[in-house]
């Protein structure tokens, strides 16, 4: 009963944290500004504009291209948020009770800017296109399981290689909304998020510990976020690049697309039986 509530307990509390980082200054990532910049002076016109009104794999973008770019991101946002919590750790002890949960949130925050910049590099659609400043439930569990991939749960990585296999069958713009918030995927946003609340809240009491000396802890805290930071954001770029929603030479034709039906499109990597565990991945 204790691991229940522990588990139901972390939920809410990454819930929290990601809906509470999403509404940052930007942290939001213009899906069709970032494609544009990404591509520039690497593609034609002609594929830089069917990048960002379908995707890069549907422009025929090279997938070698689209790894040195988000290599880029990576090594950009690394830099980033590593320079930010280095800053935050100077006051010393003194000034936790401030630091640690702006510390957090920016950190959260990178986490997001990064994960938006490779789904969008690696043709997913667009994460924040609903009006408002609300983040929408198909975008939550999207990134939730995001979130879990970077983290090393195998369970999130079979959850979205079956939303990739979705939109890959479906030739889809949007993300599936019935399976992220109400069907079988749902279920496995719930308990990745669980376990993503309880794992976050050690790693900011490691994080706490980091500052509490004043300019050692800054050197501490900024060589802490680099060193996990840095392979979480690879982890996601490995595991999306993966994909078959990523891969030009497997996008379907247009001919082959009939009623919004594809005839002979792609594969599902995870069947819809397959069993799903939270088992942290031991090689990550």
């Amino acid at each position: 009963m204790k691991h229940g509530n522990e588990v139901e307990n972390g939920e809410s509390r990454f819930f929290a944290l990601l809906l509470a980082a999403a509404k940052l200054p930007a942290v939001r990532i213009n899906r069709e500004a970032y494609l544009r910049s990404a591509l520039a002076r690497r593609c034609s016109e002609e594929q830089i504009r069917r990048a960002v009104e379908e995707t890069p794999a549907a422009a025929g973008v090279p997938i070698e291209l689209l790894d040195k770019v988000a290599n880029e991101s990576i090594r950009y946002e690394t830099a980033k948020v590593s320079t930010l919590s280095a800053a935050a750790g100077i006051p010393g002890i003194i000034a936790l009770p401030a630091t640690v949960p702006a510390d957090t949130a920016q950190y959260v925050g990178h986490m997001l800017r990064i994960a938006q910049k490779l789904a969008y590099l690696y043709s997913w659609p667009d994460l924040f296109s609903s009006e408002g400043d609300e983040v929408g439930d198909a975008a939550k569990s999207v990134l939730t399981l995001f979130f879990g991939v970077m983290f090393g749960t195998r369970s999130a990585n079979v959850a979205v290689a079956k939303v990739a296999g979705m939109m890959a069958e479906q030739v889809a713009k949007k993300l599936p909304q019935k399976a992220l918030t109400l069907g079988v995927v749902y279920p496995m946003v719930k308990k990745v998020a669980g376990y993503l609340g309880v794992r976050m809240t050690t790693q900011s009491f490691a994080t706490t510990v980091s500052k509490a000396i004043p300019l050692v802890g800054a050197a501490v805290s900024g060589g802490l976020t680099f060193a996990t930071y840095l392979p979480m954001a690879k982890r996601l770029k490995k595991h999306l690049a993966g994909l078959p929603l990523a891969d030009p030479s497997r996008r379907a034709p247009e001919e082959d697309v009939v009623d919004g039906e594809v005839v002979g499109g792609y594969e599902t990597l995870a069947p819809a039986d397959a069993e799903l565990h939270i088992v942290e991945d031991p090689k990550a």
